[in-house]
Formats: structure tokens, C-alpha cells, sequence
């Protein structure tokens, strides 16, 4: 995989936890609404590398708990992504300082 794959992949995964994020913050909005359903997020592999997020309504009701621990969870496969994208950009400026010398 080159620089710009690694990179390129990490962005796709903080712009899919962003969609996670926004879908529960959603369900957390309008837990008390009466007859909302309650949105989940599939993450799904993409055949250019990286990853798609697709929200879908659920017939489950909403709770805080779960919402809380998905909320945790998407943060830090956001921070994660985000390290992966950091690093890529460092080797990737690495590279460029060697070609040039």
C-alpha cells in the first residue's frame, strides 16, 4: 500500500466515525420522541481501500447505555484513524526531506 493509501484509508475511517457519531447523536436527540427508530451505522469495507459508513433505521428503541458505549467506541477509532493519518503524513514529509537531499 502506498503513502497516499495508508493516508486515503485513514481519512475514510475518521469521515465514517463522523457519520457514526452524527447518526447517535441523532438516537441520544430523540431518544424521548415518541415512534423514532432508533438509527444504526454499518461499516462497510470499500474495494478502493478504506471504509464506508451507511446508517440505517433499526427497529429498536433507544438506550443511553448503548449510545454511550458506541459513542466511546467511535472516538477511538477516530483517534486511531486520525494517529494512522499522522503517521502517514510524517513518513510521507520524511520522504520528501530525503529526495531533496
Amino acid at each position: 500500500m502506498s503513502i497516499s493509501g495508508i493516508t486515503s484509508t485513514a481519512l475514510s475511517g475518521m469521515r465514517a466515525q463522523t457519520t457514526r457519531v452524527g447518526a447517535i447523536a441523532n438516537n441520544i436527540a430523540n431518544s424521548s420522541t415518541p415512534g423514532y427508530a432508533r438509527l444504526n451505522t454499518s461499516l462497510t469495507s470499500v474495494a478502493s481501500g478504506g471504509v464506508q459508513a451507511v446508517v440505517s433505521p433499526t427497529a429498536s428503541d433507544v438506550d443511553p447505555a448503548t449510545e454511550l458505549t458506541d459513542l466511546i467506541e467511535a472516538e477511538q477509532s477516530y483517534k486511531a484513524n486520525a494517529v494512522v493519518f499522522e503517521t502517514g503524513a510524517d513518513m510521507w514529509e520524511m520522504l520528501m526531506s530525503i529526495k531533496r537531499d
